[in-house]
């Protein structure tokens, strides 16, 4: 997708490739691709696209900078706005975000009307059709799933949100997103990322469809802001934030006294720049004078408060906030969370991730550990209690202009020195932590040596470790290629099954039967048999004979050409392999 153009609202690009021709579908992909070279942006902020000598597609775009509404695009053709011009155009620009959340305070009325009740017809209706179109989606893949099988995704999103599904249209977004970014070969898109967003898209769908599904399912298209009266709280680490959408900054984490946890967020369009700059942005919260550099380090005594349910706070007209002195995390309420081990936080994140929706960012944990060397851009680290498993530290965001991974190379050439390490647990890779901020253990001597002002901890996406801030080397780096730690899905034969499933996500349902039928096909029973693993087998090769099922009656038509039953048979074998990793992973924290 072209930055230069203005995103689009889904509905919008969905009703345009719905207004087109059979004919002019087939030549949507390729007009799509082609169009963006031409675009010239005006000075009042529309961009012009021209396609020959008698068309010329304007896209206006509408005060909030984005195309909410059929008329802001229009082409001279003598066809439009049914036009093959218009529709590519609109193609070429990227998705526009959902409506913004509007923070409204909980009162009794809304939280009785909140309470759980029984889906609508709507809703079972707009399920149903959005299953449909999840499930013709994956049988194509991302070789086939071009600008017409993403427009019925967004037209079955767009009926979702109309019958107040919200979750289900934001997993639709998602997979479209990720087919786009597939298409366009964007280095920042994996493939187990799309696999995981179509098993939640046809695990919600699907739910939904059947009328079984618990209330949970149906999300909530607001944030809701509740009273939270009077609190303090003091500040642990700034996290930057750097969206694939275009935007950028700063999530601030904060903790209770009683250990409940908060977070204030500045997130807006902005990207990089603004993700670098939002760090040391003043915090807009209660008139507050306070950066987000400051509050990362100090405290807040908040009146009128309001929290949404996931613990971000509010900036309502009522609220009134004071600065408090820091707390180091040797000091309560932050040195609770170095006091057990890790293992037993991140049950308790699979536990939530469980109740929770798909996305939900697992809590903070902390834990003191032991430098052992670098593995790639990885640093390798060994919790510091008896039978503790060699954990992998990731960078939070690998961007090369944020700190993390420089900072974590840097640690790694520190081997035997102690952290206390502050970060949030991968739930989809063994013993793996993505940290935020690191600090000196207390009374160690081979570790940290942080300036005061620094209240003894570094945020790794801002703040650069430099050589003073580290202990006269006891030992010479670590040699290059420490020895690789046993990963419990990498060695898994369930390797066969992933493939096998992304496989269908990239190639479709033709692709999952050829894998299958190779000479070593990916499907094979013996591998995942013999290692006791007799459910994936099963299911896997179900959706391998389920892909190859295409009867055809006497003329050769397809008799049976709905995706519905490989879509069930794919999900099947996907919720089955997503459950099997998570005990692996939850496995490899236990040592």
């Amino acid at each position: 997708m072209h930055p230069q153009l203005p995103p689009v609202a889904p509905e919008v690009l969905a009703e345009a490739v719905e207004n087109l021709t059979a004919r002019l579908r087939k030549k949507l992909d390729a007009a799509t691709e082609s169009c963006a070279a031409n675009a010239v942006r005006g000075e009042d902020g529309s961009v012009t696209l021209r396609f020959g000598e008698d068309a010329v597609v304007t896209l206006s775009p509408g005060p909030g900078g984005s195309i909410g509404a059929a008329e802001q695009a229009v082409c001279s053709c003598l066809l439009a706005p049914r036009c093959l011009h218009r529709a590519a155009a609109l193609g070429a620009a990227p998705l526009a975000e959902g409506a913004p959340a509007r923070a409204e305070p909980v009162t009794a009325e809304s939280a009785e009307q909140a309470a759980p009740a029984a889906l609508t017809e709507a809703q079972l209706g707009a399920a149903a059709a959005l299953w449909q179109a999840a499930a013709e989606a994956l049988a194509a893949g991302v070789t086939a799933g071009g600008a017409v099988v993403q427009a019925e995704l967004l037209r079955a999103a767009h009926t979702a949100r109309l019958a107040g599904l919200p979750r289900a249209e934001a997993a639709a977004l998602r997979v479209v997103r990720g087919l786009r970014a597939a298409r366009d070969r964007r280095a920042a898109q994996r493939l187990g990322d799309l696999t995981a967003a179509f098993r939640e898209l046809l695990h919600t769908a699907g739910l939904l469809a059947t009328g079984s599904a618990a209330p949970a399912l149906t999300g909530t298209a607001r944030r809701a802001y509740a009273p939270g009266g009077s609190l303090q709280v003091y500040g642990l680490c700034r996290e930057p934030v750097l969206s694939a959408t275009g935007y950028g900054g700063v999530v601030t984490h904060l903790l209770a006294p009683d250990g409940s946890r908060y977070s204030v967020s500045d997130v807006r369009p902005g990207g990089l720049a603004r993700a670098r700059g939002a760090g040391s942005a003043s915090v807009a919260l209660g008139g507050a004078t306070l950066d987000h550099a400051g509050l990362a380090r100090g405290g807040l005594r908040i009146v009128g408060a309001t929290v949404s349910a996931e613990g971000r706070l509010g900036a309502g007209r009522e609220v009134r906030a004071t600065p408090l002195r820091g707390t180091p995390w040797t000091g309560e309420p932050a040195a609770a969370l170095f006091a057990r081990p890790a293992a037993e936080a991140v049950t308790e994140a699979f536990a939530r991730r469980q109740a929770e929706p798909e996305g939900a960012e697992p809590a903070l944990l902390g834990c003191e550990v032991t430098v052992v060397g670098a593995a790639g851009e990885h640093l390798l680290a060994r919790e510091a209690r008896p039978g503790a498993p060699l954990l992998r530290l990731r960078p939070a965001h690998p961007h090369p202009e944020l700190a993390h991974t420089e900072n974590l190379r840097r640690l790694a050439s520190y081997p035997g020195l102690r952290l206390r390490v502050l970060g949030r647990p991968d739930l989809d890779r063994a013993a793996t932590l993505r940290p935020l901020a690191v600090g000196p253990v207390p009374g160690a001597d081979y570790t940290l040596r942080l300036p005061e002002e620094w209240l003894d901890r570094a945020d790794l996406g801002y703040d650069r470790l430099q050589g003073a801030h580290f202990p006269p080397r006891q030992t010479d780096p670590a040699p290059e290629g420490v020895p690789a730690t046993p990963d419990p899905l990498a060695d898994s034969p369930l390797w066969r099954v992933r493939r096998l499933l992304e496989t269908g996500v990239a190639g479709g349902r033709r692709a999952v039967a050829e894998a299958a039928r190779g000479t070593e096909p990916l499907a094979a029973n013996g591998p995942l048999r013999r290692a006791g693993l007799t459910a994936a087998a099963d299911l896997s090769a179900a959706l391998a004979a389920e892909a190859d099922r295409r009867p055809r009656d006497a003329f050769g038509r397809l008799a049976d050409p709905s995706a519905d039953a490989y879509a069930w048979a794919w999900l099947a074998s996907a919720t089955h392999l997503a459950a099997a990793e998570r005990s692996l992973v939850a496995a490899s924290w236990a040592g």
